[in-house]
């Protein structure tokens, strides 16, 4: 049995935007949610730039007294998935005009709760054993985000994380696609999210030499394809989707902003941190989900990258997105959305997917933003720096992971 899904609530918080609705106008208008850290003392650290989640309201996820039995990455999981619910017309707390036993949840989390990790062994040092919550590990699990979605709405179906460090994300939606296309659930909450903005979390990858060092400059870091980049700047946040069987949307009345019809999940067998050279796995990730949707690729009209605004990942990805289209790759409109709103690692496709069905939805794509100097190896349309109308039938969206995880995520216009 195969059934059709579709996308009927999205959510998301990040650096641009506390919602969907905010995300996406901010996006549109090229704006960047980068700047200097806060949440932290970064100013002996080789990179000192963040885009950071501030001032967000966490009464919506619950009272003061709940919420700080939750890490960020939970809060901001769950933050995103009240809005999900909340716009495909599911009531907090409950899950009315669906059967809670065919409701599931997946989440993509790449590192999980790193602050709490972090203030935690400071505490054991500082004071003992005996000072170490009984909420630590419960707050720091990866799983604990879709657990305490899954008792926050009442969802007794499919229910677990993934973890794919980049990929994340992508391998969540496209398992719960998977989910409801199969007939394991009717509906799934879908998402990723991530909160790494650490002092252990920014070390760890400025030891990597992965991240942007224009501290001078916040709003221009971050810079995909562009000739001058000189590494991605971390994000935070999360993003989720409401997945439903299309005949069920259809019974409630459900507004319905795209359809998911291909998922592609491949591995390079390569380098724990470098893409394969020739991106043959993104190649195939991409090839399997437009099988999967039995459509040719001068269909697709739009790519939303993975785009780090890393020198290997955005001339390997340009390679594959050629390899896969030809001489159509040339009439593509591909952006990054992390050049406005940063790496959010585990959370990142989660923010991508919201990004790419308000594209299909609002036939709008969002630009590129810090294009200035073309690198001959990136030749593509990348929608440089302002957004631009086009008629989207179908897009695709890419999330490329260490480890040399690829997943691959085909959305298309109903």
């Amino acid at each position: 049995m195969s059934r059709r899904v579709v996308i009927t609530g999205l959510g998301t918080v990040n650096a641009l935007g506390h919602n969907a609705s905010d995300t996406w106008t901010r996006l549109l208008a090229g704006e960047s949610g980068v700047d200097l850290i806060t949440h932290f003392d970064a100013s002996q650290m080789t990179t000192r730039i963040a885009a950071e989640i501030r001032g967000l309201d966490m009464s919506v996820v619950g009272p003061d007294h709940e919420v700080k039995k939750l890490d960020p990455f939970v809060q901001f999981g769950l933050h995103a998935s009240v809005q999900a619910m909340a716009d495909a017309g599911f009531a907090d707390g409950a899950a009315p005009l669906a059967d809670p036993d065919r409701f599931g949840c997946i989440f993509g989390v790449g590192i999980g709760g790193l602050t709490d990790i972090e203030a935690t062994k400071e505490l054991l040092v500082a004071r003992g054993p005996r000072r170490v919550s009984p909420f630590f590990i419960p707050k720091i699990m990866m799983n604990a985000v879709a657990g305490q979605a899954s008792m926050r709405f009442g969802l007794r179906g499919p229910n677990f994380v993934t973890a794919s460090a980049c990929a994340s994300s992508n391998h969540a939606l496209g398992l719960s696609f998977r989910s409801v296309k199969y007939g394991e659930a009717d509906v799934m909450l879908a998402g990723g999210t991530e909160a790494t903005i650490t002092s252990l979390g920014i070390s760890g990858f400025c030891a990597l030499r992965a991240m942007s060092q224009r501290n001078d400059d916040p709003k221009r870091a971050s810079r995909p394809f562009d000739k001058n980049r000189d590494g991605f700047v971390m994000g935070e946040g999360a993003g989720a989707l409401v997945m439903e069987e299309y005949e069920h949307a259809k019974a409630r009345g459900a507004k319905i902003y795209a359809e998911v019809v291909g998922f592609g999940m491949t591995a390079d067998g390569h380098h724990i941190t470098a893409p394969d050279p020739e991106g043959r796995g993104a190649t195939r990730a991409m090839r399997a989900a437009l099988a999967e949707a039995k459509i040719n690729p001068d269909a697709v009209d739009y790519v939303n990258a993975h785009g780090t605004s890393t020198d290997m990942n955005d001339a390997i990805e340009t390679v594959a997105i050629k390899t896969v289209f030809g001489e159509h790759a040339r009439k593509l409109c591909v952006s990054s959305t992390k050049s406005m709103v940063g790496h959010l690692l585990g959370g990142a496709g989660a923010v991508e997917a919201v990004a790419t069905t308000l594209s299909i939805h609002a036939q709008r794509v969002h630009p590129t933003i810090n294009q200035e100097e073309a690198d001959p190896r990136c030749d593509l349309d990348y929608v440089p720096n302002v957004a631009r109308d086009l008629s989207v039938r179908y897009a695709l969206s890419n999330s490329n992971g260490f480890g040399g995880h690829n997943a691959t995520i085909l959305f298309a216009r109903v």
